[in-house]
């Protein structure tokens, strides 16, 4: 099969182990489309598959940055473009797991034509308030403003840096409508709404119970707790605070569930609005109402 497989969907829906039974069906290898599974020493918060979890199947993109160090889409395309090729080459099936849909969308359609990161701009506005940067881009970029969250601090950001670098807002670098330069077959996984919430309920606890907390203690210990986009991770930055000793802990908790959900919230309606009008490539799967989500995958290839 020279086709690529791409599992995507928003936070809690069930990626990362029916990809890993897909992968085992179909002598397939994994590439994370991950933003935040790059970074070493942060497991537990990106919910990361342990080694034992990925039951022997290869898993490329994990683990392959320092948390202050950069990675952009345009690296991740570069990189997982020759893993693509090197896996291809092993007569095994590349399948491209993740939520981050800026990743997804690069590789799959080709990069935006907006410059790359200026990382000194960068870190100049991530040290602002997101309602600071948000108000700034009401100003420059209404029409990119009405598309994002105030708390997608990471979008808000990117959208000014161009800004400021090009003097060009950067809702007009999207204008263009972009064909595949892949031969891919996509499957974006949905659950019910109210499920999703409880599933990230259950797995904020999770974690907590798995260590979260030390592990951020941890990447404070190294360093890192500056790192201007590791540290922007939801899990973490909102553990700061509370080993700060700025707030209690059940309100650090709650307010890394209510950012998983809000985060949720915003996969859903962007994958729907993404890639909702190319049926040939893309499936919506409720995973909830599948009773063999491998064979039903399997059928649509």
């Amino acid at each position: 099969m020279d086709k690529i497989i791409v599992i995507t969907g928003a936070t809690a829906t069930g990626k990362t182990e029916i990809s890993i039974e897909l992968a085992k069906t179909l002598n397939g290898e994994i590439i994370s489309a991950d933003s935040m599974m790059v970074y070493k020493y942060m497991d537990i918060g990106t919910a990361k598959p342990t080694v034992e979890e990925r039951q022997g199947i290869p898993h490329y993109l994990i683990d392959i940055k320092y948390p202050n160090e950069k990675f952009d889409a345009k690296e991740f395309v570069e990189q997982a473009k020759r893993k693509i090729t090197d896996i291809q080459k092993k007569g095994k099936v590349p399948i491209i797991v993740g939520g981050t849909w800026l990743y997804i969308q690069s590789l799959l359609y080709g990069l935006s034509d907006a410059p790359e990161g200026n990382w000194e701009i960068r870190e100049k506005l991530y040290k602002k308030s997101n309602q600071q940067l948000f108000e700034q881009l009401e100003k420059i970029d209404p029409e990119y403003a009405k598309k994002i969250h105030l708390n997608d601090k990471k979008r808000i950001v990117r959208a000014l840096e161009v800004f400021y670098t090009t003097g060009k807002p950067f809702s007009t670098f999207h204008k263009k409508e972009k064909k595949p330069v892949l031969n891919f077959k996509g499957f974006v996984f949905e659950r019910p709404r109210d499920e999703i919430m409880h599933r990230i309920e259950k797995r904020v606890n999770s974690m907590i119970e798995k260590g979260l907390i030390e592990e951020v203690e941890f990447l404070v210990e190294k360093g890192y707790s500056d790192s201007i986009v590791s540290m922007q991770a939801i899990g973490y930055k909102e553990l700061l605070p509370y080993l700060e000793g700025k707030i209690d802990f059940e309100e650090a908790k709650n307010n890394i569930i209510k950012n998983t959900k809000s985060f949720a919230k915003r996969q859903i309606r962007t994958f729907r609005s993404k890639f909702k009008d190319d049926n040939d490539r893309w499936n919506f799967l409720n995973v909830s109402q599948k009773n063999n989500l491998i064979n039903y995958i399997l059928n649509k290839l």
